[in-house]
């Protein structure tokens, strides 16, 4: 392991910090975990994230249940 920049973590052999993937959250779900899987990637609360997928969806007119179905379908 070496260090980064600042000498304040390890990083993997290689160099490079390791990457944050997308998941749908399984655990957190209330349709398909879409909006769960948004706000643990993003650090937010998962609230928050599900009244505004619903204020989208509305001003939207609906476009954005077509998003939600594409991302449940591409995430793992």
């Amino acid at each position: 392991m070496s260090f980064d920049e600042n000498g304040a973590g390890q990083l993997p052999v290689g160099g490079t910090p390791p990457r944050k993937a997308f998941r749908r959250d399984r655990e957190h779900k209330k349709l398909l975990g879409v909006c769960a899987g948004i706000a643990e990637y993003f650090d937010l609360d998962v609230v928050l994230v599900r009244i505004g997928w619903a204020v989208a969806t509305i001003l939207g007119c609906g476009s954005m249940v077509l998003i939600y179905i594409a991302i449940a379908l591409i995430a793992d």
